[in-house]
Order: C-alpha cells, then sequence, then structure tokens
C-alpha cells in the first residue's frame, strides 16, 4: 500500500457528519414556507371535493386529510433522498449507515417528526391555551427539541435517533466547466 492511498476503503464512505443546527434549523422554516403551498392546494383540493362552504365546517376532516397529505409529500421527498428545502440547504436523509431510505422508514420518520409539534399542541389543549399562549408553547417547545440535538452524540434530532434515520451534509456533484467561446474579431 502506498502512503497516499486511502486507508481500507475510508474514501469509499460517506460522509455521516450532520449539518450545523443552524442550518437544519433555516431548512426546518423553509420547509414550512414551502408547506404552505402545499396547504394551500390541498386545502383546495379539499374544499371542492367536499363542497366545503364554511372554513369549520369538517375541520377534522380536513385535519386528517393534511396528515395524509403531508405524509405522502415527506414520505415520497425522502425516499428520493431530500425535499425540496433539503436540496437547496445541502442536507440529505439516510440512514444510519449512510445508505437511501425505504419508503416503510421514510413513514416512519413522517410519524416521528410530529414529535416537533405534538407536545406543544397537546400541552395547549389541556391548558387551554390559544393564540399567543400557544405560539410562546410551540416556539419554546421547537427550541428545546432542536436544542436536544446537541446531546446526541451525532447531533442527530429525537425523531430521527428513534427512525433510524440521520440528515448528514450533502454536496452537490461539481458542474462541468462549459468551454469559453472564441472571440471573432
Amino acid at each position: 500500500m502506498t502512503p497516499d492511498a486511502p486507508a481500507s476503503g475510508a474514501a469509499d464512505r460517506p460522509d455521516l457528519t450532520a449539518p450545523s443546527l443552524r442550518r437544519r434549523m433555516a431548512c426546518w422554516l423553509y420547509e414550512g414556507m414551502l408547506m404552505f403551498g402545499v396547504v394551500f392546494i390541498a386545502g383546495y383540493l379539499f374544499s371542492a371535493l367536499t363542497q366545503q362552504r364554511h372554513a369549520l365546517e369538517g375541520r377534522h376532516a380536513l385535519q386528517g386529510f393534511l396528515f395524509v397529505v403531508f405524509g405522502i409529500y415527506f414520505t415520497w421527498f425522502w425516499h428520493k433522498g431530500q425535499t425540496l428545502a433539503q436540496k437547496t440547504w445541502h442536507i440529505r436523509v439516510v440512514d444510519t449507515a449512510g445508505r437511501p431510505i425505504g419508503q416503510a422508514r421514510a413513514l416512519v420518520r413522517y410519524v416521528f417528526s410530529w414529535l416537533w409539534l405534538l407536545p406543544p399542541l397537546a400541552l395547549s389543549w389541556v391548558l387551554g391555551a390559544q393564540g399567543g399562549e400557544a405560539a410562546v408553547l410551540l416556539i419554546g417547545w421547537v427550541l428545546v427539541y432542536a436544542l436536544l440535538s446537541r446531546l446526541h452524540a451525532q447531533r442527530q434530532f429525537l425523531h430521527d435517533a428513534l427512525a433510524g434515520t440521520r440528515l448528514v451534509h450533502h454536496a452537490p456533484p461539481p458542474q462541468p466547466k462549459k468551454p469559453k467561446k472564441a472571440r471573432h474579431p
């Protein structure tokens, strides 16, 4: 073995380094903004199919429908490796060994990802908190949940640890350089 050769296939192993918490949270916020479009289209489809005339009419059915639509959206894109927001922020979802995840694992990750929202929503319901109080509970929990990733050995979120997935840095492949056009005098 030459001194310049990589040790036992180290070059073949994927980089499993977690992106910074700041980058993951920026991606999370961007994902939330993109979800407004998904909610708008899904809500329009639901109201058209059910002939909904008032916003509170059938709201639990709409919530269930959105849960399923979000599940399809995230399961599909995570199975492919990344959502649009994750692609923008160069983040990929893989299993603990760095391999792409299947649809079943993506679905499990989706269910566990509700740990971002369910605890503060349940607490708001129990306390009868509405409006600003509920928002403070939600924002406070999101901050605590995000900071808990610092306690994980690989800096992963709790739902990723439970689902057997991880977020990793994923640099896009380098673009081939275009040849310069010759100038004609």
